[in-house]
């Protein structure tokens, strides 16, 4: 097929996503290679979100690569209940990635059906039925992933499941409170949390879930102590701290995983995207020794035909061996050091940047109608005129591609980018913030 073939086909056939259909006009690709992509007609394009945030590793990587294909040679499927090499080994090999408490490994197709799964365990192990999650938060789009979710994305799923809870995440740059230090404003937020799980019943909350740091709701990375503070809250009540690692995992941060930023065990990760980056669906539920031992002599009411398809785990045996044998986090501990830098000058110079944050490769850039009022681009839930397309779609002219929420870009390319190739990209970005003051803030 040609690429306007492919355009016209996808339009007339496939429903896309989060999308009004009428205004879908997708970009054919015809291949990729490390950070970047091709259409057919033969533009490049810098991938500076990871798709998803999933393509860790970028685009045609020979080592996952070669290993699915070594794989289908051996055979494509089996079911959970049999053994399988890939499977066994990438079970170990992640036990042996996390924290000394977490014992098994639960395998799933992606990252909604890892959270679905972890607040089921975390239920009957409990036996207590209330889960606490975040308002500003994205854990997947399925039935149970999307009770969790507290944006717009779960309003398709009201009235929802009862028993969700939801509580605000420290989001100190939009607090109306001015705090004197981040422990200042992590003592606030954790009084508030430990409040309200006592007004719900403390004896009736089965787990905290949370995205470690939240993602595509603006890469909010919580103030000192708050996690600490958080597991310590846990433990007083005997709930579940669940880390959804699904975006923020597998190097993303700098750390493997980024709780291993803030020194705290979860009780179980959920995980996918990085696993596999994408080459093969994958995801999975970590839990502890201690969850694990309960399902010793308790029925595990969990499962899934393609739970740990052995394609997918071939693959993720060849990502985690990568991320080991190329020093990936060497690599974005390095280039994150530089991205830092170069969006707090974007701060500084532009009077349309509100605020940007980061950790490691993982960053958005906030958007301001005004610096010193702190007021949105765009008000939240609200975009009629579309200004934040506009703002996207320059990007994509410049060939950076990215997406964004609200009034935030996420800046999240994948963990191979060099220096060279994060600085040359930034000047695009630069550039689109320059049309974002002359178009919306006059």
């Amino acid at each position: 097929m040609t690429g306007e073939e492919i355009k016209s086909a996808a339009k007339e056939y496939s429903l896309q996503s989060w999308s009004k259909q009428k205004g879908v006009n997708q970009i054919p690709v015809e291949k990729g290679e490390g950070i970047y992509f091709w259409d057919y007609d033969g533009n490049r394009y810098t991938d500076m979100s990871s798709q998803l945030v999933n393509m860790n590793l970028g685009f045609g990587n020979k080592a996952i690569n070669e290993a699915i294909k070594e794989q289908v040679d051996k055979f494509c499927f089996a079911g959970p209940s049999y053994g399988v090499d890939a499977r066994s080994k990438l079970a170990k090999k992640l036990v042996e990635l996390m924290p000394d408490n977490i014992a098994k490994i639960f395998f799933t197709n992606a990252g909604a059906d890892a959270n679905e799964n972890a607040i089921k365990m975390a239920r009957m192990v409990t036996g207590r039925f209330k889960i606490f999650s975040r308002y500003r938060s994205y854990h997947g789009s399925s039935f149970g992933a999307g009770n969790l979710t507290g944006e717009p994305r779960r309003y398709a799923l009201e009235p929802g499941i009862p028993g969700f809870i939801k509580f605000f995440d420290p989001y100190i740059y939009r607090e109306a409170i001015t705090f004197a230090s981040e422990e200042e404003a992590t003592k606030y937020y954790l009084t508030k949390l430990r409040e309200q799980i006592i007004y719900e019943g403390r004896d009736s909350v089965a787990a905290i879930v949370i995205e470690t740091i939240t993602g595509s709701n603006g890469i909010i990375i919580p103030p000192k102590g708050y996690l600490p503070g958080m597991r310590a809250i846990c433990d007083e009540f005997g709930i579940m701290m669940i880390c959804d690692e699904v975006m923020a995992g597998f190097g993303r941060t700098g750390k493997m995983f980024a709780f291993e930023n803030f020194d705290v065990k979860p009780d179980m990760v959920t995980f996918a995207k990085g696993v596999t980056c994408g080459y093969v669906p994958l995801g999975g539920v970590a839990v502890s020794k201690k969850i694990a031992d309960y399902f010793e002599d308790h029925l595990l009411s969990c499962g899934l035909t393609y739970s740990g398809h052995p394609l997918g785990c071939a693959a993720g045996v060849a990502c985690v061996n990568y991320y080991e044998e190329a020093d990936i986090l060497g690599n974005v501990n390095k280039v994150g050091k530089v991205l830092g830098e170069k969006l707090e000058e974007l701060k500084e110079k532009h009077a349309c940047v509100g605020d940007v944050r980061y950790i490691g490769l993982f960053s958005a850039v906030e958007l301001v109608k005004d610096k010193t009022t702190k007021e949105a681009l765009v008000p939240y839930g609200q975009d009629p005129e579309g200004i934040m397309g506009k703002v996207i779609g320059k990007l994509k002219e410049n060939k950076f591609m990215t997406y964004s929420h609200e009034n935030i870009i996420i800046v999240a390319p994948p963990l191979i980018i060099t220096e060279e190739q994060l600085t040359e990209e930034l000047i695009k970005l630069d550039k689109v913030l320059d049309f974002v003051e002359e178009e919306f803030l006059k």
